[in-house]
């Protein structure tokens, strides 16, 4: 069984993107942990809370690493799965969807990593999970169903998109 060569190469820029990210974040946490834990920022009065300010950071950055972490694992865990065109959608769907005025984008089954952006085939790729409203609304759906969802594009107004196909 082949694998559609854009899901493949989708996985594998999503997770290289985690990967990246989580380099960042590694040193970002760093420089916060040395920040907070230098000798010029030992307060002096009950005012100067720069130390206390960078720990915090620290504790969110690395809070925030271990998301990452744990995102890149599932990804390197998933195994993609082919889709026919009649083929109800689940995890690692690669859905094309279009609106009322006739626009299109294509969106990426995840299971974690949701509002990522990344380019296939000169596209931009928009990773959702199943417990995104979206997502909601895919899962189970195959290509000509029709879903509504609210965006924030649309300040909470319902659109509709209807799945035009599914790899």
């Amino acid at each position: 069984m082949t694998q559609n060569p854009t899901k493949t190469e989708l996985l594998a820029r999503i997770i290289q993107t985690l990967e990246a990210d989580l380099a960042i974040l590694f040193q970002a946490a760093k420089t916060a942990h040395a920040a907070a834990t230098h000798a010029e920022n030992i307060p002096d009065n009950k005012y100067a809370t720069l130390g206390l300010e960078a720990s915090y950071l620290a504790q969110a950055q690395a809070n925030r690493a271990q998301e990452i972490r744990a995102a890149l694992e599932a990804y390197r865990r998933l195994s993609l799965q082919e889709f026919g065109q009649a083929a109800k959608i689940r995890l690692t769907a690669l859905v094309t969807l279009e609106d009322e005025e006739g626009g299109s984008r294509r969106l990426f089954l995840g299971p974690e990593a949701g509002g990522l952006r990344l380019q296939a085939e000169g596209e931009e790729v928009l990773v959702i999970t199943p417990g995104s409203p979206l997502g909601q609304a895919l899962l189970g759906r195959s290509v000509g169903d029709l879903v509504t969802c609210g965006s924030a594009g649309t300040r909470g107004a319902e659109r509709e998109y209807e799945i035009v196909a599914v790899d």
